[in-house]
């Protein structure tokens, strides 16, 4: 399939093995923020909660930090913060700098997404391009960031990664592609390709923490935080974010669990909701394909449940 938006690069695939070759960078709390989608507001929150940690905390933003922030100072702004902490690259990064525009905005959108909301992904990601090329500092930097980088938080090792193992768009760390039954060998062969005991992810938009058997008496962990810069349940305005530490989070969390000796929890970013509307509607006013494909979840959530990210980690 060739659909703008629903191509997924042969440059997007990196491999599960390529983790393992990656040389780890030693942290004792590791924030992973993905899909912060140009929210200053959340990107506030973060901030505020890793400097009340025990210790310093790194951030890794793994990738879609930008997608909303279109107006000049917005863009600035936020890949000013972002790019002063730990990046990767996410789809809306990757399909910034190149003049092809057969990737569209790059998200490989399986066929359960309609073709409407592609098409505006699409719209999104050509308005965002524009800000972009007339900021070549911050593009350049963007096209150097990896697609994916490991850390060592105590003994438990971590792949930090866009969308899944094998690539940066990637879609088998998906809520319903983990639940499915079908997926356990090849989550075995992930875990053991990349070496690690979690998985950190996002890019899929909605949130799952989900344990696979990787071999006798161990096990992985995958944290999908959905979006940081969204809300990701119905009725919640908050964000998520992974929170990987060889202590307890200070901070409340939706669940934590253990792997290999480090707590792993989805945190939930509680950033300022109305301040953030009000930043999104002077970018993408009523009836801007934003507008029309995310202004009700920004407003009210996604009709999706704690119970659903969860699974049986509940």
């Amino acid at each position: 399939m060739n659909e703008p938006g629903r191509t997924c690069p042969l440059r997007y695939r990196h491999g599960a093995d390529a983790i393992a070759r990656a040389v780890p960078r030693r942290v004792q709390t590791l924030y992973v923020i993905g899909g912060l989608y140009g929210n200053a507001p959340a990107l506030d929150a973060v901030e505020r909660m890793a400097a009340e940690e025990y210790v310093p905390a790194s951030l890794c933003f793994n990738g879609d930090f930008n997608w909303f922030d279109v107006a000049d100072d917005e863009f600035s702004e936020i890949n000013r913060r972002v790019l002063g902490h730990d990046a990767t690259l996410g789809n809306v990064e990757a399909e910034l700098g190149g003049p092809d525009a057969g990737a569209g905005c790059g998200c490989a959108y399986p066929d359960s997404v309609d073709a409407a909301t592609v098409e505006r992904s699409n719209l999104i990601h050509t308005r965002l391009k524009a800000t972009a090329h007339r900021h070549p500092r911050v593009l350049a930097r963007l096209g150097q960031l990896p697609m994916f980088a490991r850390y060592q938080i105590g003994e438990c090792r971590v792949g930090v990664v866009h969308g899944d193992a094998e690539s940066l768009a990637g879609w088998r760390f998906d809520v319903q592609a983990l639940d499915d039954p079908s997926a356990a060998d090849w989550l075995r062969s992930a875990f053991a390709a990349a070496d690690v005991d979690v998985f950190a992810s996002s890019h899929t938009c909605l949130p799952a923490l989900r344990r696979t058997g990787v071999a006798p008496q161990r096990h992985g962990w995958v944290s999908n935080n959905g979006a940081a810069g969204m809300p990701n349940f119905r009725g919640d305005p908050a964000g998520l974010c992974t929170r990987i530490s060889l202590t307890r989070s200070p901070h409340p969390v939706l669940r934590e669990v253990r792997a290999n000796g480090a707590f792993v929890a989805l945190l939930p970013v509680r950033f300022d909701a109305r301040e953030w509307q009000a930043r999104f509607l002077a970018q993408w006013p009523r009836g801007s394909p934003a507008w029309s494909s995310y202004f009700e979840r920004i407003s009210r959530g996604p009709e999706f449940a704690r119970e659903q990210a969860l699974g049986f980690a509940a």
